[in-house]
């Protein structure tokens, strides 16, 4: 990789592949010329965020509670980097749209271990900004 100007870096890349995974290169144009995209198209998400979680509730958890309304493809905890505790919430992914719905309508607001939980679509996160 050659560093150029602070922010921007240019790669010479020998093999089309990164960890087994194929790599789509897109080349630079100059500003102002840039080929627009078409949006893409919307998915219903699959992916349930779950907050207000009490803090002894871990992935296995998380997954009984809502296998309970459906096949449960991941269940996530999200901890804190530094200090390993729990930040409160996480994500469920269920196997289908109906899955989702039901999830949602039973679980939003319901008590789990003297919490109640907020259980709503996850939404993606805004992309940040550039340097």
């Amino acid at each position: 990789i050659t560093v150029f100007c602070r922010s921007l870096y240019f790669a010479n890349l020998l093999k089309q592949e990164l960890n087994d995974r194929l790599l789509t290169v897109n080349k630079a144009a100059p500003r102002g010329t840039r080929v627009e995209r078409a949006p893409r198209e919307f998915q219903p998400s699959l992916r349930i965020y779950v907050g207000n979680l009490p803090w002894q509730v871990d992935d296995a958890r998380l997954e009984q509670v809502f296998s309970e309304h459906g096949k449960v493809v991941d269940a996530r905890v999200i901890y804190d980097r530094e200090t390993g505790r729990s930040r409160g919430f996480g994500f469920v992914t269920m196997s289908s749209q109906n899955e989702v719905d039901d999830a949602i309508a039973a679980l939003d607001g319901q008590n789990l271990d003297g919490r109640a939980l907020r259980v709503n679509v996850a939404e993606e996160r805004p992309r940040r900004g550039s340097f």
